[in-house]
């Protein structure tokens, strides 16, 4: 599976542990970035890329690293195509995949060590989307919102 890469300082020396581990499992790694350490860089550049890599190659996955993930996730989730997700357990990596068909990870490489951090991601990448009805609507809904901006309807009586 390809995957695509991208940090800030926060993240830099856990997404250079991450692309090691990723190409002895056997992945094919894209890094978008930082080559190397700045301790004041800033992540857009760098996720923003990650995020575009993923929208644009059908299939492939996306890790973006900061301290805490949180603005890594809020910057990927604004490039149309792209659903991340903040992960901070095993669960919530797979429910990201399975239940959202979420196909960028945010982690925080403040939150986890190198070993949780690779048990995060390896849940990710090998959960698959279950394809229920009931999460395809609800991922059709968000499409449609962010192709057009007209809000779904509400549900009968609310």
């Amino acid at each position: 599976m390809r995957v695509y890469l991208g940090s800030d300082h926060a993240g830099f020396e856990l997404k250079e542990h991450l692309v090691s581990w990723l190409t002895r499992q056997g992945h094919e790694v894209v890094d978008a970035g930082p080559a190397g350490y700045d301790p004041v860089d800033d992540y857009p550049p760098f996720v923003l890329r990650a995020a575009e890599g993923v929208a644009a190659d059908t299939g492939s996955l996306g890790l973006v690293i900061g301290g805490s993930g949180n603005g890594e996730q809020i910057a990927a989730n604004k490039v149309p195509g792209v659903r991340a997700a903040l992960a901070w357990s095993e669960e919530t990596a797979r429910l990201a995949r399975q239940h959202n068909d979420a196909n960028v990870v945010a982690l925080g490489a403040r939150m986890h060590s190198a070993h949780e951090a690779e048990e995060l991601l390896g849940a990710f990448l090998q959960t698959p989307f279950s394809g229920d009805d009931r999460h395809s609507r609800r991922i059709a809904m968000l499409d449609g919102y962010e192709r057009s901006g007209e809000l779904p309807p509400l549900p009968d009586g609310a």
